[in-house]
């Protein structure tokens, strides 16, 4: 029984792809109108996930700089040091003695000679922390903490950077929702009149099909099988938009990153980023004909 049911369906499989082919003007244009409006929402995607990720917003330890007092001792160090170990809200920390932090300045360009002429080393112990947590709301809270050790002469943080980076990833993440909203309305509207013209064109071999006892469920499949080979193609047009741009994106950013002699290169869609958008777009495609399906086949009886 369920080698006749997988027959079946891949006889209505490879029918539909015959039906895609013999009308290839359509059905490509009706793909690259669902893979251009996929890309919009997916492209400000790929660039909020790599904006987040350059800045560092999206890195598990955010940092933070401890400058301690300049009469600190030891003990006074080794106490922070234990403290911090206690801090389920720190995950590392590295302490740089005001020696080293004099003697990376003096390998500075530009400040050799400033360094050099130095009575006394005026630079403090620090430490370097990583947090858990990186929401400004953490973070900002953990600096408060640690600003009120008696050891700790300042904590460095720019936490209204962080609130403004994490305002404007949640607004990009937002206008992605509502991109992604309309256009899949959209979507589902080309789908639903693509299928509802099939129909009508098909009206008389449905009403054969029933005449002769074909069940609602038979003679839908094929037009299910349609909106989602058409919704999945037009994903993998979407995917396929953007690879090339983010590559073109890149060639043009390697040249600007050798000027400024840093490296710079946009990610590409993730492998499960990938199969969401492709499932997505299948999905999109298979609601439309459902819902258009759902609409026009009860209307089709035979006389």
């Amino acid at each position: 029984m369920i080698r006749a049911w997988l027959m079946q369906h891949g006889f209505v499989f490879f029918l539909t792809l015959k039906r895609l082919i013999a009308t290839p003007v359509t059905s490509l244009l009706s793909v690259i109108v669902m893979g251009i409006a996929l890309s919009l929402p997916t492209g400000i995607y790929v660039l909020m996930e790599n904006l987040s990720s350059i800045s560092g917003q999206s890195a598990s330890s955010p940092q933070m700089s401890l400058f301690l007092k300049l009469d600190i001792k030891k003990e006074d160090i080794e106490r922070i040091k234990q403290r911090m170990e206690e801090d389920s809200q720190i995950v590392s920390f590295q302490f740089i003695p005001k020696d080293a932090a004099l003697h990376q300045l003096q390998q500075s360009n530009g400040l050799a000679d400033i360094s050099a002429s130095l009575v006394r080393n005026p630079l403090p112990d620090a430490f370097i922390v990583h947090a858990l947590e990186n929401t400004p709301e953490n973070l900002e809270q953990l600096r408060v903490a640690m600003q009120s050790w008696p050891e700790i002469e300042h904590v460095q943080f720019d936490s209204a950077w962080a609130a403004r980076l994490n305002a404007l990833l949640k607004l990009g993440r937002f206008i992605v929702l509502m991109l992604t909203t309309l256009l899949s309305v959209a979507i589902i509207v080309i789908m639903f009149n693509t299928i509802r013209l099939q129909i009508l064109t098909k009206r008389d071999e449905i009403e054969i099909s029933k005449l002769i006892g074909a069940t609602d469920s038979f003679i839908r499949r094929p037009f299910l099988y349609f909106g989602a080979i058409q919704g999945l193609a037009g994903g993998a047009t979407a995917w396929l938009i953007m690879t090339l741009t983010i590559r073109a994106m890149n060639e043009e950013l390697g040249t600007l990153a050798q000027l400024y002699d840093f490296d710079l290169q946009l990610q590409q869609l993730s492998p499960s980023d990938s199969i969401s958008l492709l499932s997505f777009s299948a999905w999109l495609g298979w609601l439309g004909a459902r819902l258009s399906v759902a609409s026009h086949l009860w209307q089709i009886e035979p006389r």
